[in-house]
């Protein structure tokens, strides 16, 4: 009997303890889209990205005309200039779905470029965070953004305009 009740106390102390706990809920996609400075990020990864489509692009021509220049000559060539010129046409080609995959690939240069624009912002925003977390004593903050698995959450856990105002932000 006493081991009954030593049980139920034990579990009734870790009950309260864990409802004693503070949950706040961010969403970083809405924060950073009311920071200036992340349109600013935005802004400077889609200039990269057109101007490496450009050159891509561009790059895109010269191989096509190069096939059709190589098609209007091919009846003309020997076997050995054909086999020559085919090489250097994949070989071009090549080199441009290369330069694609650097580019615009995954963990590419647009991917790196934008993590390194990014980064001061995220820890501006994760600075405002922990200076929440200890003004509020909150023991858990989670973020919604982006797709993460939080199924339903009360709005009034929804903490971000508070980030948002940590961050001088309206």
């Amino acid at each position: 009997m006493k081991q009954i009740i030593a049980l139920a106390l034990g579990l009734f102390f870790t009950a309260s303890a864990a409802m004693a706990q503070k949950y706040a809920i961010i969403d970083t996609r809405y924060i950073f889209d009311k920071m200036p400075d992340y349109k600013q990020v935005q802004t400077a990864v889609s200039s990269t990205a057109a101007t490496w489509q450009k050159e891509i692009d561009l790059k895109q021509e010269v191989l096509d005309k190069a096939y059709d220049e190589y098609d209007s000559q091919q009846s003309m060539l020997s076997a050995d200039a054909k086999r020559k010129k085919e090489d250097a046409l994949f070989k071009q080609e090549r080199d441009l779905r290369d330069l694609q995959k650097k580019r615009f690939g995954f963990e590419g240069d647009l991917f790196k470029k934008r993590q390194e624009l990014m980064a001061p912002l995220q820890e501006k925003v994760n600075r405002a965070v922990q200076k929440l977390v200890i003004e509020k004593g909150y023991d858990l903050v989670l973020d919604k953004s982006e797709g993460k698995s939080i199924i339903f959450a009360d709005p009034k856990l929804d903490k971000s305009d508070e980030v948002l105002k940590l961050l001088s932000v309206k």
